[in-house]
């Protein structure tokens, strides 16, 4: 599905980033903006993998609750060929496996799997059929997404209670509507500031290879009307040298119990040169971002993407033919360098391990 709308016709808070309405799953294609605005058809579990890893859908959250309704949408044909229960839930737990396998960094996507998978089994416990399960699923999927809207507004309005007036701030990739499904974690804040008339001015990294500052975190400001200045990545030295920094500010893929965090790559270099520069570094990111079986971030894996990613840009080569190229797509931030983290249980500061693990208690209770 395609819409001809320029950008400008579409404001950010009129346009869903997934739809999933009758028997479709339409994604906003993040690869086509900020040129234009178009719908990916993910209804077919294939193409969902397809969308998640060639990044149609990108953000933790936003990847997370595009799993759920993709495994919702499967659980309705299998229920449709499978009656029996263990066949089911063993053939649900494969397309779980499939969709945790298409971007292993973002805890987000295995949370909200194994949360389908977990309501489908407490489905069978109520003695629902397969085919009353899958309904069930679906109308989980679209809890996960509405749980995932509230608690990045919560946290985002949290996090607006550390930013002064008039506040510059460097952010890195795109933590926004796109990423999250709603609000956004890193440039939710940056938005509840803006709302609040605190009116912060941002700096946005380019964020290489894919350049997600560059097309998306510029674009949804543009569209916020807050004030944003595009820079290289290399520029951070300088801007926090200068005075230009008041604060960075960024979203997460995974986080350790200790506080280690893995984000977009060039997030550990921005952690350094704040530290180096006395500036406070945040994450933002809600506490289903948190993986409670990790203790530290030297456990996180770390996704590797193609080579092309680097040493092209819109198909062509920027570089010597045949070149090799280095392509982690996330590094990971030391918690010791993490001045806090911004959760919807609120504001999270060292000892990480104790506020963690304090914070997920509290959410479980």
């Amino acid at each position: 599905m395609t819409s001809n709308s320029t950008i400008s016709e579409i404001g950010l808070g009129t346009m869903p980033v997934l739809i999933g309405e009758g028997d479709q799953i339409l994604l906003i294609d993040q690869t086509k903006l900020p040129e234009s605005v178009e719908y990916f058809n993910a209804t077919a579990f294939d193409d969902m993998l397809i969308a998640i890893k060639n990044l149609v859908v990108r953000g933790a959250p936003s990847i997370g609750v595009a799993a759920a309704f993709s495994l919702a949408w499967e659980a309705v044909l299998l229920a449709s060929k499978i009656t029996d229960e263990k066949t089911f839930l063993a053939a649900l737990a494969v397309k779980g496996w499939e969709l945790k396998a298409t971007r292993p960094t973002a805890v987000n996507l295995a949370w909200s799997v194994d949360l389908i998978i977990d309501r489908a089994t407490r489905g069978f416990h109520e003695k629902k059929t397969t085919v009353e399960v899958a309904l069930y699923l679906k109308e989980e999927a679209y809890k996960v997404m509405e749980h995932h809207i509230a608690v990045n507004k919560t946290l985002s309005d949290l996090g607006a209670e550390l930013f002064k007036n008039e506040a510059r701030v460097l952010t890195h990739c795109n933590a926004g509507s796109l990423a999250t499904c709603g609000w956004g974690t890193a440039l939710g804040v940056i938005r509840s500031a803006h709302i609040k008339g605190l009116k912060p001015e941002v700096f946005v990294d380019e964020t290489r290879p894919r350049h997600q500052g560059a097309k998306l975190t510029m674009w949804e400001l543009k569209e916020d009307q807050i004030p944003a200045t595009l820079v290289c990545d290399n520029m951070a030295g300088h801007l926090m040298a200068t005075g230009k920094v008041d604060l960075v500010i960024t979203g997460a893929d995974r986080i350790a119990v200790n506080g280690d965090t893995a984000n977009k790559i060039g997030t550990y270099n921005l952690a350094v040169l704040a530290h180096y520069h006395n500036i406070p570094f945040y994450i933002a990111a809600p506490l289903s971002t948190v993986d409670g079986a990790l203790a530290s971030g030297d456990l996180i894996p770390i996704e590797h993407r193609n080579e092309s990613e680097v040493t092209m840009i819109n198909d062509a080569s920027i570089t010597v033919g045949g070149a090799r190229a280095y392509n982690p797509a996330f590094d990971v931030t030391p918690a010791k360098l993490i001045t806090a983290i911004i959760t919807e249980a609120g504001i999270l500061k060292p000892d990480y391990t104790r506020s963690i693990t304090e914070a997920l208690k509290g959410a479980l209770k």
